[in-house]
């Protein structure tokens, strides 16, 4: 279960590293992949079987990254005390919010433009971070039970919106997936803070299957429970077609349209459906996964022991690259300045390449970004008492 060179957890290590891999496939796509500016890759009236999975696999990261940031702060409660880690989450929370409004946006960005912002993945981590500090303080039986109630209910209040523009705007925050207006700036709110604010909660009491008086046995069992019953629970609710997403599957015109209709789920916000598709068989993975050996398990480890240098670093390098296929295709530096997201800059339609080109270039990005985790994870492990490097 462990690591012999700490008391981490390798197999959750292993999938953290595993969905921080997959994150770069959908950035990479977006970047350089042609049909990107012109169409959704869920879009089933426009979109291939090969391009809805390369979009539909990347579903996993953000559900997991948030779930398994909760299962962490666990052991550091353990270690520290639930004191020592509320203020550790709430100084860690607030860190994250400037990240994503600074150093993430400019490297998505490449211009230092702040009347239009986009509130992404990292923004809903340091909230949820902040919203933990309070939530681990509760019983544990009173969390568990808010934070599942709060995801399974949140799609009956998709339809709701306010007249009043104070009341509005903190919907938005909370449940919109839509722009903002706050004194001449415009806010995207990408991710808007329900249901994640109640998902890493669940992470958080999920560490407690890691507990040294849990078996392996036991926690095998457990997982595998855990993982099968949120699955096949996935299934029946949206075999039903009545409740959990926002839009309901269609019978296509053929087998495996269908099942892409049965599994095209509502991301922003996630709806109850998406993130019982996505964290059912990813706690199924870690149930195997704690068995595993050998280099390429160890090499995801690494690159899932230091997910925020690896999230920030990724970025910077697939824009800085994309600037050079752009102008090789003929387009102008500044064509690669964005405003709001890459694929919605209508200087750049016509620009792109074909969907292997993408997978070449994913492929390439992560084999180059390997040695960079493992110094940064030496350096990292080697200089502990510089306290700055946990917020990296």
């Amino acid at each position: 279960m462990k690591s012999s060179s700490s008391s981490r957890i390798s197999s959750i290590d292993f999938l953290r590293g595993l969905v921080m891999i997959i994150m770069a496939l959908d950035h990479v796509r977006d970047y350089f992949h042609y049909d990107a500016f012109f169409y959704d890759a869920t879009d089933l009236s426009q979109s291939s079987e090969i391009l809805f999975f390369t979009r539909w696999i990347t579903h996993f990261c953000a559900p997991v990254f948030v779930f398994l940031a909760g299962t962490s702060a666990y052991f550091v409660g353990k270690r520290k005390g639930k004191s020592a880690l509320s203020n550790w989450l709430l100084k860690r929370g607030i860190w994250l919010v400037i990240v994503e409004l600074t150093i993430i946006k400019f490297a998505w960005n490449f211009k230092l433009d702040y009347s239009v912002n986009t509130l992404q993945v990292i923004w809903a981590l340091g909230i949820s971070m902040i919203v933990l500090a309070a939530f681990i303080h509760l019983p544990k039986k009173w969390c568990i039970s808010i934070c599942v109630i709060g995801i399974a209910i949140h799609n009956a209040f998709d339809g709701i919106s306010f007249s009043n523009e104070f009341i509005s705007g903190i919907w938005i925050f909370l449940h919109k997936f839509q722009a903002l207006a706050i004194l001449d700036i415009q806010f995207f709110v990408a991710y808007p803070l329900i249901p994640w604010i109640f998902l890493m909660p669940l992470g958080y009491h999920f560490g407690a299957l890691y507990a040294p008086e849990v078996s392996k046995s036991q926690r095998f069992k457990a997982l595998l429970k855990l993982g099968i019953l949120t699955s096949l629970s996935f299934i029946l609710i949206r075999s039903l077609n009545v409740y959990g997403d926002p839009y309901n599957w269609e019978a296509m015109g053929n087998l495996s349209f269908t099942i892409l209709s049965f599994l095209n789920l509502t991301k922003y916000p996630p709806s109850l459906l998406y993130l019982m598709m996505t964290i059912g068989p990813s706690i199924i993975l870690l149930a195997f996964s704690e068995k595993w050996r050998g280099k390429i398990f160890d090499a995801v480890v690494v690159i899932g022991r230091v997910p925020m240098f690896y999230y920030i670093i990724h970025i910077y390098i697939i824009h800085f690259i994309a600037l050079f296929a752009a102008k090789f295709q003929g387009f102008e530096w500044s064509d690669m300045q964005i405003t709001l997201w890459v694929t919605l800059e209508p200087q750049l339609q016509g620009y792109g390449f074909n969907l292997w080109v993408v997978y070449l270039i994913w492929i390439l990005l992560v084999v180059g970004l390997y040695p960079l985790c493992t110094w940064y994870y030496n350096y990292k492990s080697n200089n502990r008492q510089k306290w700055w490097l946990s917020y990296l």
